[in-house]
């Protein structure tokens, strides 16, 4: 069984996911967004240890809360990142070109590669790597329970922007079509913005990679 807790936060107004393992009390952290306290107290508050930042790409505003996180643990977390988004990662997520001055947090440990499992408890996820919107971008597939955390590859009718440094829409297109709209159409897309969707209603209403 997965528990997840949400979190809407920071100046890009980023989705931050919290989710454990309610056996085991295990957490892990996908995208600390911002505010990290904020992650921190929720977790705390149920008597969860978070031993894993999970990111899905390197952007400012995904891991705009992971120093706050981190600083509060010991020991560190394991810090899980493609290594396409490590140079992303080492500029501060790219926040410098909007005036912030971003503290990463700790050093990625884990090099997310493309299939490989992630384990929190007993809930598996499955990496699949889908660059488009940053060059080592990748979402996290939790076959049993029907849940993609899909970063800001697709979101609810709409999907990630292509004008950053290592961003390209055919990659994107590309990814969305052999990653996601693969999953059965119930998959929740739980994403970095917005409300969450499902890969059925994208594949029907998405304008810009929709299937009608």
């Amino acid at each position: 069984m997965l528990e997840i807790v949400s979190f809407t936060l920071g100046p890009a107004v980023t989705n931050a996911y919290l989710i454990a393992d309610p056996e085991t009390k295990e957490a892990a952290v996908i995208d600390p967004a911002w505010d990290g306290h904020i992650i921190l107290k929720a977790a705390q508050d149920r008597n969860w240890r978070i031993g894993h930042l999970w990111y899905t790409h390197a952007h400012f505003d995904h891991i705009g809360g992971a120093a706050a996180i981190a600083d509060a643990l010991n020991p560190l977390p394991h810090v899980a990142l493609h290594p396409d988004d490590h140079v992303l990662w080492r500029a501060g997520g790219g926040g410098a070109a909007f005036g912030l001055n971003i503290d990463p947090g700790p050093e990625p440990t884990i090099d997310l590669v493309h299939g490989m499992t992630l384990k929190l408890g007993s809930n598996e996820f499955e990496v699949r790597f889908t660059p488009g919107h940053t060059r080592g971008h990748c979402v996290l597939y939790v076959k049993k329970e029907n849940i993609c955390f899909c970063g800001d590859l697709i979101f609810n009718e709409s999907v990630g922007r292509t004008d950053f440094p290592g961003g390209d829409f055919p990659t994107l297109e590309k990814s969305i079509r052999e990653q996601i709209f693969v999953m059965p159409s119930e998959t929740r897309l739980l994403s970095g913005h917005g409300p969450e969707a499902t890969v059925g209603h994208e594949k029907q209403f998405n304008p810009f990679v929709g299937e009608q």
